[in-house]
């Protein structure tokens, strides 16, 4: 077999090769579950901030506790969903890798290298 066709059969780069996705699927997947965790993170400190506002009998008007729920949820956000940002950042590398490979096959090709000896 050669070093061509064994390239094209290689397995995906990253850990998510088990999973039997692509690392394109595997980053819109992961991207969209963090984007999701984040939002609903946002969603839970407004209204917990407008709750509480209304325990004390204060009514904070939605803007202001939307405002605050996203200063609160940036640092939290880091702390809380750190594994899930990790996957992120390794489906982007694995990615990567696979567009600079591609891109690398390509120029050989275009040189007139097709990988054989």
């Amino acid at each position: 077999m050669s070093e061509a066709t064994n390239a094209d059969n290689s397995e995906p780069t990253s850990g998510n090769a088990l999973n039997g996705r692509s690392p394109k699927k595997s980053l819109a997947v992961n991207l969209a579950a963090y984007t999701f965790a984040r939002l609903a993170l946002v969603i839970v400190i407004a209204l917990a901030i407008v709750g509480i506002g209304l325990l004390f009998g204060v009514e904070v008007p939605v803007l202001v506790a939307a405002i605050f729920a996203v200063l609160i949820s940036l640092p939290l956000s880091l702390l809380l969903f750190k594994k899930m940002r990790i996957r992120v950042n390794e489906s982007i590398a694995a990615v990567d890798e696979d567009r600079r490979a591609a891109r690398a096959d390509l120029q050989s090709k275009l040189r007139g290298e097709d990988g054989r000896k």
